[in-house]
């Protein structure tokens, strides 16, 4: 007996079991739907005339993106904004440095901008990071408009 018929049988047999659900030889075998055409039925219950059906392709939208702020501080070090920007935002030395500077001449600058769900998590991050190092660095998200 090969390891298809044999998942086949104990599913069928219990079909409360965990099968391998990861096993291809586990997984539903699913048949192409076929489709009628269209017809509208009157009151009578006579078949009056096809229909012909209009499918649109889905709309698609791009998600709300959402800039990661870092904010200005007197105590967090310049290094340590940088190293935050190369290491959290994969920013190159020079970026890095240009964002710093940002950060420091104008009172903030933006990091990155991401989908909402990553830039509350890349801010939490780097706001725990610089907790966790003594320093006071703030980074917030806010909407950002393309």
């Amino acid at each position: 007996m090969n390891k298809s018929t044999d998942i086949t049988n104990i599913s069928q047999q219990n079909p409360h079991s965990s099968a391998d659900w990861h096993h291809p030889a586990t997984l539903p075998i699913l048949h192409p739907v076929k489709t009628l055409p269209s017809k509208l039925i009157d009151e009578e219950g006579e078949e009056d005339a096809e229909v012909e059906v209009m499918v649109a392709d889905p709309e698609l939208a791009e998600p709300p993106m959402y800039a990661v702020v870092m904010y200005n501080d007197d105590y967090t070090p310049m290094e340590f904004v940088v190293y935050i920007l190369q290491s959290e935002f994969r920013h190159e030395t020079p970026r890095a440095v240009e964002i710093m500077l940002n950060i420091h001449n104008q009172g903030r600058g933006i990091a990155g901008i991401y989908p909402k769900d990553i830039a509350e998590t890349k801010a939490k991050k780097v706001n725990q990071t610089a907790r966790k190092e003594g320093y006071p660095l703030l980074t917030q998200i806010e909407p950002h408009q393309s």
